[in-house]
């Protein structure tokens, strides 16, 4: 039979049977959230951690005088014992940026906000984020404060106000740090989760900024810091500057697998798709019951147009029943359109994945099967028509419609095509003479 009938109007048949790949590469939560079809940015949400804000943070640490111990050791003993905690928890946040420019203040909590400060502390404990606010705001607006107390009060509303009000977070955090009355520990951890809130609310110039001011000032090697960075400029669309950070702490002896997946999109991003490919496959080798890397893996091969290599991806996890999302069957279902003689494999995942309620039954899956019976060998022609006409009533357009038309009149039932001619027209085309055509037909 002589297949006239064009799957997609007005193109030639080798460009028809392309079709466009709906990758859905996840780099995942990189140190550091979930836009171009083409494996699209996901959005990296920062991995905030409110414990990170509480680290060392003992009520010692914020009150110079405590309730008596139950063995009754005398005052002087206390305070000595207390003055003994401080040093050593000074000295391990000192020790965390030895490289530090700032020095670390001596600031202390003032005497008389040491209860306000207990009372505040255990508000937070609890996780009673009103009373964190008001109590909290009470100590900054209290003329007796000093500047240590103001930045704690920030440092645990902040703290608190990250889960849902991130926005809040950031300025409350951000004041906390201009009170520069905390240790180097606290001060540059507050830097850090400012950074991340930042680049989560999508405000990348400042988040670099931040983590720029950070590293400047600690010398920090931290590799933690170095990833959110790298995240921030891939989000900045800065790729091979993402790439330079990321590839050494990936190539390193401690990698992990956020900061694997970030190098991998960076470089899909920046069309070093052979290198993206490489770096999915030792991730895959590595990892070979892990369905996201063998995700990313075929999702590489789909971009750099290895649909065999990314079919037979696909169908081990489909072998162990782990294609269980709609984009996932659709890419399999891309890959094999895109193969030479891949129809029928097509045919048989399209009709898997919609018996499985897992592929939607839209017109886009309707008109991939249809072109997939009657361009495949042997041609399936009435199996394409019912896919058509499954198909059209759910496009936007009429184009499915005018695509079962030309397939009708091709197949000699005028009749049918005429009327898919109308339904057609009725629905709106961008360009209509072909559908007049064929309603002008007499035979």
């Amino acid at each position: 039979m002589n297949r006239r009938a064009p799957p997609a109007a007005g193109r030639p048949a080798a460009e028809r049977r392309r079709f466009p790949v709906p990758s859905h590469f996840n780099p995942g939560a990189a140190g550091a959230r979930n836009k171009v079809r083409s494996m699209p940015k996901t959005t990296l949400p920062a991995r905030l951690l409110t414990a990170m804000l509480a680290t060392g943070l003992t009520l010692a640490t914020i009150a110079p005088a405590l309730a008596q111990d139950e063995d009754n050791k005398t005052r002087a003993e206390e305070r000595r014992s207390e003055r003994g905690k401080k040093g050593k928890a000074e000295a391990a946040n000192a020790d965390r940026y030895p490289n530090a420019t700032r020095k670390a203040p001596e600031a202390k909590a003032s005497r008389a906000m040491t209860p306000k400060l207990q009372k505040l502390f255990k508000a937070y404990e609890d996780g009673e984020l009103a009373q964190v606010q008001a109590q909290a705001g009470e100590i900054v607006g209290d003329e007796k404060a000093n500047d240590y107390d103001r930045a704690m009060a920030s440092r645990l509303l902040g703290s608190m106000q990250i889960a849902e009000d991130p926005a809040g977070a950031i300025e409350t955090l951000q004041r906390a740090l201009q009170y520069d009355s905390l240790g180097n520990n606290e001060h540059y951890e507050i830097m850090f989760i400012i950074a991340q809130l930042q680049a989560q609310e999508d405000q990348h110039a400042q988040a670099l900024e931040t983590v720029d001011r950070l590293l400047s000032e600690t010398g920090s090697q931290d590799p933690g810091h170095i990833a959110l960075k790298g995240n921030i400029l891939y989000r900045l669309e800065r790729y091979p500057e993402a790439i330079a950070l990321l590839k050494p702490l990936v190539d390193g002896p401690d990698a992990k697998p956020e900061w694997q997946q970030l190098l991998m999109a960076s470089y899909a991003q920046s069309d070093q798709g052979g290198e993206a490919a490489k770096l999915a496959e030792q991730i895959a080798a590595r990892t070979p019951d892990d369905k996201r890397s063998q995700i990313n893996l075929a999702a590489t091969y789909l971009q750099t147009d290895q649909y065999d290599k990314a079919a037979a991806v696909y169908e081990k996890l489909r072998a162990r029943n782990e294609l269980t999302e709609d984009r996932e069957y659709r890419n399999l279902m891309v890959a094999y359109l895109n193969s030479d003689d891949g129809q029928s494999k097509a045919i048989e995942v399209i009709n898997d994945g919609l018996e499985k309620n897992i592929l939607k039954p839209d017109y886009q899956t309707y008109v991939a099967l249809a072109q997939a019976y009657y361009f495949g060998e042997p041609s399936q022609v009435e199996p394409a028509i019912e896919a058509y006409r499954k198909a059209a009533p759910l496009a936007p357009s009429g184009e499915t419609w005018l695509n079962l038309a030309k397939l009708l009149s091709n197949e000699g039932r005028l009749p049918e095509a005429k009327q898919a001619a109308q339904q057609a027209l009725d629905k709106g085309l961008n360009a209509p003479d072909e559908a007049r055509k064929i309603l002008a037909r007499t035979n």
